[in-house]
């Protein structure tokens, strides 16, 4: 079956309710921890559907169990929104000022509901845990997860991803690293200040800081192997007052991405030493500041495999590109790095041009909703089957 019968054969009601839950969620988008509006409506729904759903998992996650006399499968989706202002034009844009889903949560929602009531109405579809968790997005949603017992009698992971850097029809997996470990940084530079009249009295932390960011490129051009893909980019800088002053202070903050244990281990320590040489080299000081977020998301082989034959029974097998890498990160790393299991992508680039995750003209098609549910029901029933 292709993408397209598929869609055909897609009951239209259920894609109706699909999409009026995804555009629901998206008017009212929230951040992390703060999820409370979608988890009253998460909780409802799953009620609705003959299920006993529990809150407070993570602190504002909700979940739900089915009987089960084995260890379950986790079918996790994420409920969190960014702190961006829309621009997509959509006529369900946010009405929350300053916040919205600008990477698909709202759909990973709308899905993981449509596959819970899928579920719900066969006795015999497996030991199941739904979860619908808080605050993927740099905010320890899944460590706290964790840490309220969510990997608790679970033997294996599934979640998804719609994802617009794969058309409709297509989906995305690896038997390996999906995605990258993010580490997040911050550099504070700092020197006398002064007069901009008379740079030469003083030490410039503008001056040592265009250094540091131009020094910070040749890490990952000249000292993590080629074939280990690496990435370290500064996203903010910060410091001077008016235009005729030399600050006293300068901060950096930025973010390093890698996919193996020898590339994250390096990249802090390789970064100390270019900001300390540069900054002495400049008359400036510096600290840096480096804290792991996520680890690489790395799907079991197996599980992997049983995505892949799924999707291709589905979809075709000309539906799955099963080398798909991205340097993006995950917090559902945190679940994979306990248990086997899989995270996969499911193409959602819209029509009429690029619509990139995390830009405030973010947008997908609607159409990957139904892709995803059929997909995601499938991949659940047949890892129940194989135990």
């Amino acid at each position: 079956m292709s993408s397209d019968q598929l869609l055909r054969q897609f009951p239209p009601a259920e894609l109706a309710t699909l999409i009026a839950t995804r555009r629901d969620l998206h008017r009212h988008p929230e951040l992390g921890f703060e999820e409370t509006r979608t988890g009253d409506a998460v909780f409802q729904r799953l009620a609705a559907a003959g299920l006993s759903p529990r809150r407070g998992i993570g602190r504002t996650g909700v979940f739900a169990d089915w009987p089960a006399e084995r260890p379950r499968i986790l079918l996790r989706a994420d409920m969190d929104a960014l702190p961006l202002q829309e621009e997509s034009g959509a006529p369900y844009v946010s009405e929350a000022p300053g916040r919205m889903h600008a990477c698909g949560h709202d759909g990973h929602v709308s899905i993981a509901l449509a596959v819970a009531e899928r579920l719900s109405v066969s006795p015999e579809s497996g030991p199941f845990r739904m979860l619908f968790q808080p605050a993927e997005e740099g905010a320890g949603g899944a460590e706290a997860c964790a840490a309220d017992g969510i990997l608790d009698g679970v033997g294996s992971a599934l979640g998804l991803h719609l994802w617009n850097q794969l058309p409709v029809g297509k989906i995305g997996v690896n038997r390996g690293a999906l995605m990258a470990a993010v580490d997040e940084f911050s550099i504070d530079v700092e020197g006398p200040g002064g007069h901009g009249a008379a740079p030469h009295e003083t030490a410039d932390p503008i001056v040592g800081a265009a250094r540091i960011i131009d020094a910070l490129q040749s890490i990952v051009s000249r000292e993590i192997s080629p074939l280990d893909a690496a990435v370290v980019t500064v996203a903010s800088i910060h410091g001077g007052s008016a235009f005729n002053i030399i600050p006293s202070a300068v901060r950096l903050t930025g973010t390093a991405r890698s996919f193996t244990e020898s590339a994250g281990k390096a990249l802090p320590e390789k970064m100390e030493r270019v900001v300390r040489g540069t900054a002495e080299a400049a008359g400036v000081r510096a600290r840096l500041h480096y804290r792991r977020v996520n680890r690489a998301t790395v799907n079991d082989p197996e599980m992997a495999d049983l995505v892949i034959e799924t999707a291709q029974r589905i979809l075709g097998p000309e539906s799955v590109d099963a080398e798909t890498r991205t340097l993006g990160g995950e917090d559902m790393s945190i679940f994979l790095d306990r248990v086997p299991g899989c995270f996969f992508f499911v193409g959602s680039a819209p029509e009429g041009g690029h619509r990139p995750h995390h830009s405030p003209r973010f947008d997908f098609d609607e159409r990957a909703l139904a892709i995803g549910t059929v997909l995601f029901e499938a991949v659940a029933r047949e890892a129940a089957r194989r135990g």
